[in-house]
């Protein structure tokens, strides 16, 4: 049995009338009668009455034809949706993130993909940079969102947001008396910093700036993420240097701090698998160049 037998029958059984249905179907009777004939033989039962004058449903008839209706909208419905899914208007994206890409970055890409993309269903996963490689490769996130280096054949990689760091102290810490913070100030103070495997090339820069100043920096305590660090220097332990958009995150406790003559940057980059066939991951690529582009317009107009 094919689409169109069904398709047939149901223009037959709404018509009550072989040659209007045929007009409708732009064909022709005769041929329009042999396949309703073929289909009664493949499925068994006479599905239409005829006489001379009428053509009626026979009980079975009418039981075939809802079902058929039922069949030809669930087709045209399966249609529908795999058109949508190939337009990347449903299915799944999963993004894994860092922390700190949410203090500035990543919210307002989320909002507007939600509002442009009811239908697809975001998988956010917060996962550190070194895991992000690995997930990456295996398949198992779309686009991830990182902090470098990251280097491997099979995926593109290309950067999205910098952010000048600053300094973070206890709210009482002797040191905010100082509108600026020189580097040689740090020397012997307690130094809370992520941890060198969560973002290499920032805790390397911060070490490689205090032994160019002389000394070796004081690191008392690492953690993984920057709430963490932030919590630990409300907490008295240490003081830290963050991106300045970890401002943000407000906490009465601490005071923040520019640092002289020190270029400390810290750099978000994305990566995703240049074989990814995903559709959806397109749009959110778009959404997010296009938020790039007005952010480095607000700049250059600043």
């Amino acid at each position: 049995m094919e689409l169109r037998h069904l398709q047939y029958f149901i223009a037959v059984a709404e018509e009550l009338h072989f040659g209007k249905a045929a007009l409708r179907l732009n064909m022709t009777q005769p041929p329009l009668s042999q396949q309703i004939k073929q289909l009664e033989k493949e499925v068994g039962v006479t599905l239409l009455k005829r006489t001379k004058r009428v053509v009626e449903l026979s009980a079975a008839g009418e039981s075939f034809l809802k079902h058929s209706r039922n069949a030809i909208e669930q087709i045209d419905k399966a249609i529908e949706m795999a058109q949508r899914t190939a337009r990347g208007e449903l299915g799944r994206l999963v993004v894994g993130f860092v922390g700190s890409a949410t203090y500035e970055f990543l919210p307002p890409i989320i909002r507007e993909f939600r509002e442009k993309f009811p239908s697809v269903k975001l998988d956010l996963r917060e996962i550190s940079s070194f895991r992000q490689q690995e997930e990456l490769l295996k398949g198992n996130i779309d686009i991830g969102i990182l902090h470098p280096p990251l280097q491997h054949s099979a995926l593109h990689m290309e950067k999205v947001q910098s952010s000048p760091c600053i300094l973070a102290l206890p709210k009482q810490h002797p040191l905010t008396a100082k509108q600026t913070i020189d580097i040689q100030d740090l020397k012997n103070q307690p130094i809370i910093t992520l941890a060198k495997e969560t973002w290499p090339t920032l805790y390397l820069e911060f070490v490689n700036f205090c032994e160019q100043a002389g000394f070796k920096p004081k690191i008392v305590q690492e953690a993984t993420e920057y709430q963490m660090v932030i919590g630990l220097v409300s907490a008295g332990i240490g003081v830290t240097f963050v991106p300045s958009s970890a401002k943000k995150q407000f906490n009465l406790e601490v005071a923040y701090r520019d640092i002289n003559q020190v270029q400390l940057t810290a750099e978000w980059v994305i990566a995703y698998r240049k074989d990814n066939q995903n559709p959806i991951l397109k749009h959110f690529l778009e959404i997010m160049n296009k938020r790039q582009a007005l952010l480095q317009a607000d700049k250059e107009n600043a």
